[in-house]
């Protein structure tokens, strides 16, 4: 909702007689997490602070003189806003807009412009609320982890061993069964062994030891999964690979972290279509806010971005606050919204892991795009932290 119009701000008073200057204005603003940048009034780039430069993923060589019109949709509340403050020469604010772009896509921030130094110019600041949504959805993907934790220790102490002894009696049954009733006793011993697997399966969310962990090239474990995903599942589909090669090695375990991404990869192979299907994997190195978590005792910092996109149809809105949570849906539900082999553990085991490496995983859904996002520490910030 926007807020109304803020009043006109007093003209600045003039320093004391005697009194030194105050810091340079651009290296303050150079110091803002918050992007800032100056509107002239042909609505093109005067000046952009380096996290507008991340922000839009690009240099202030790039943006400076170029419309505004290229970087962000017609239709953006942003270009209202401009233009009311201008028009009431005062401060406007949005909370909950969505800034979209077709260079980075819609991001959920607030808004706040208010008028510039000269005519018809506007300074903009934006602030994501991205943050605060990694911290809500780690701890949700943390507790949902916590669950199947729970429910993997209690099914490996309770099932595991009754079971042994029905698929015994019924292979003791087997061996004086009429020829009738044989068919009988091979179904129990299948369905016993079916449920066996799937708790031993799920024995992998009971471990809370400590990984070990190491420097990883994660392009070698995307390369790696891309590999096994064109060899199987996703044959039919094409794969679009968009790197920054320049990026520091993951501090992290080779094998979960190709276990988290296949699983990811699946999800995105079984929601796209199975011809004309794209999966498009994405890395990016992204200086973020350092993160402090409740039971932490380290601050994070999750600079190291890996993106999976498809073009399926998305994810029901009624199962993306349940998504990251074990057998949320049917088999032929989770068909639709790429949830590994209809069960449901696929994404729980990548919250688990992702969470074991200190990291956070979000994800984002409409018609045509749904992107899965992993959030990772390099390991040149770990060491250093250590």
């Amino acid at each position: 909702m926007r807020a109304g119009a803020a009043p006109k701000r007093p003209a600045a008073r003039p320093a004391p007689g005697g009194a030194r200057p105050g810091p340079d204005l651009a290296s303050i603003l150079a110091a803002l997490p918050t992007p800032v940048f100056l509107i002239d009034a042909a609505d093109r780039f005067r000046y952009v602070n380096p996290a507008a430069e991340q922000f839009f993923e690009a240099s202030a060589a790039q943006l400076v003189g170029r419309s505004l019109g290229e970087l962000i949709v017609p239709d953006s509340p942003l270009h209202a806003l401009i233009a009311q403050s201008r028009g009431a020469g005062a401060g406007v604010t949005e909370h909950g807009a969505t800034v979209d772009s077709p260079r980075t896509g819609p991001r959920s921030v607030t808004i706040k412009v208010t008028p510039g130094p000269s005519a018809d110019e506007v300074v903009v600041a934006l602030e994501e609320h991205s943050i605060a949504r990694k911290i809500d959805q780690q701890l949700v993907h943390r507790n949902a982890a916590r669950s199947v934790s729970a429910m993997a220790a209690m099914l490996a102490h309770e099932v595991k061993n009754p079971l042994s002894g029905i698929k015994g009696a019924a292979q003791l049954l087997e061996q004086n069964a009429a020829p009738a009733d044989v068919e009988l006793t091979r179904l129990i011993s299948e369905e016993a062994d079916r449920i066996v697997a799937l708790v031993e399966r799920m024995d992998m969310f009971a471990d809370h030891r400590p990984i070990e962990r190491a420097p990883v090239n994660i392009h070698e474990v995307l390369g790696h999964v891309r590999r096994l995903a064109e060899s199987g599942f996703a044959r039919q589909q094409r794969f679009i690979e968009q790197y920054d090669p320049s990026l520091p090695p993951v501090l992290g375990n080779r094998d979960l972290l190709v276990q988290a991404f296949l699983n990811i990869v699946k999800n995105a192979s079984e929601a796209a279509p199975a011809r004309g299907g794209e999966i498009v994997l994405g890395t990016r190195y992204r200086q973020g806010v350092r993160l402090a978590l409740p039971g932490a005792e380290t601050r994070l910092e999750l600079p190291l971005v890996v993106s999976v996109q498809d073009n399926g149809s998305g994810i029901p809105e009624d199962l993306q606050a349940h998504l990251f949570e074990p057998f949320v849906t049917t088999k032929s539900r989770a068909r639709d919204v790429g949830i590994s082999g209809g069960r449901g553990l696929g994404l729980a085991l990548v919250a688990k892991v992702v969470g074991d490496h200190g990291g956070i995983v979000e994800f984002e859904s409409e018609p045509r795009r749904t992107v899965f996002r992993v959030f990772l520490p390099v390991a040149a910030s770990a060491e250093e932290e250590s």
